[in-house]
């Protein structure tokens, strides 16, 4: 069940529920697939990988935000939605806590219940909060985060919580009496591209309207105003949000982000990627897919929390860290040992792997 239409696959937590589906129906699962949508257009391109695909309305009424239940919880409340899950005798999977509701019935209940936590859920609001200039958004994040982590403990109910990294599986396991597996972020990917020594400039890719990845391009603005070497930042957003900043910066330049196809071009051109959060929580599906796509990652740790992908990246803690390593990179040569190195240690983000993992839980 996803919390949004899963296709196109163009951010984070869809990204995970749109590969996933593609790799259990690879593998032979048969998919019913439930999906609440808001802003998104039903996408025909499902229907090849499920036998069946059932469309909801997600409620987006303020009074939602009056109830005790979490906002992205009571907005999902759909009884079309429980009456069609009771009419199939199969397993379900939640995709965040987002989809749940239908869990407080004692019907659903019945079954063998599995949940894909992609955070923990009440950290992310907080932290968004922590971003967020605006105060009445302010405000409703943090009473949000409040809610989740009373709400979270519906967990206790599933049969089975799938959680996307392992520092979440530690927080989930010590917390929850239900089996929890980590399983990894599922993505596009199926072997590290070969590319040539050198590409052509540092390069940032993001949603620009998150608070989060705002605050990010404000700090390598500051950076590479004083490195001469050029940094491509690419966004779905109006250039007109940094315009300002970078027309006075010549070494910088902004890009319109078309579609995946266009990302892959630009990771494969970039010499080095540059990643960073303020938040601890959840995957950076970005991190797999530059290490997938693109040559050398200088990155802060937030980014590789959880991962164990250390030995892949360069880690800067603050600004000149960040310069320092960039610098350092700007001449060095991405070797073929690196592309074997990663072909290693990716290979805990294989998705039939991961799939075949899922498919065994379902016959235990």
């Amino acid at each position: 069940m996803s919390f949004d239409v899963p296709s196109p696959p163009d951010y984070g937590g869809v990204i995970d529920i749109y590969f996933k589906i593609k790799s259990l129906f690879k593998i032979g699962l048969e998919i019913y697939l439930h999906i609440f949508k808001y802003g998104r257009e039903e996408d025909k391109e499902l229907n090849k990988y499920c036998k069946k695909v059932y469309y909801y309305e997600r409620t987006s009424s303020y009074l939602n935000i009056l109830s005790t239940l979490p906002y992205i919880v009571i907005s999902r409340k759909n009884n079309e939605l429980i009456k069609n899950l009771i009419l199939l005798n199969a397993p379900i999977l939640f995709e965040g806590l987002h989809t749940t509701y239908a869990m407080r019935n004692k019907e659903i209940l019945k079954r063998k219940i599995f949940v894909r936590t992609h955070n923990i859920e009440h950290d992310y609001y907080k932290s968004l909060a922590k971003t967020e200039k605006k105060l009445f958004k302010k405000i409703y994040l943090l009473l949000e985060a409040i809610k989740l982590k009373s709400y979270e403990k519906i967990l206790n109910k599933s049969t089975i919580i799938l959680s996307i990294s392992k520092k979440e599986n530690d927080y989930f396991k010590n917390k929850y009496k239900s089996n929890t597996i980590y399983i990894p972020a599922f993505h596009s990917n199926s072997k590290v591209k070969n590319l040539s020594k050198k590409g052509y400039f540092a390069f940032y890719h993001g949603n620009l309207s998150v608070s989060d990845n705002i605050k990010a391009v404000e700090f390598l603005i500051d950076i590479f105003k004083t490195i001469d070497y050029p940094l491509v930042i690419a966004g779905k957003i109006e250039k007109s949000k940094f315009q300002s900043q970078i027309n006075k910066i010549k070494n910088i330049s902004f890009i319109q982000l078309e579609n995946e196809k266009h990302l892959l071009d630009l990771l494969s051109r970039a010499h080095i990627n540059v990643l960073l959060s303020f938040q601890k929580t959840g995957i950076k599906l970005k991190l797999i897919n530059s290490l997938f796509n693109s040559r050398f990652c200088v990155v802060n740790q937030n980014i590789i929390e959880g991962t164990k992908l250390d030995d892949l990246c360069f880690v800067g803690k603050n600004k000149l860290d960040f310069k320092r390593q960039i610098i350092q990179l700007i001449n060095t040569e991405y070797l073929e040992e690196e592309i074997i190195k990663r072909d290693r240690l990716l290979q805990e983000f294989n998705n039939v792997k991961n799939a075949k993992k899922i498919y065994q839980l379902l016959d235990n």
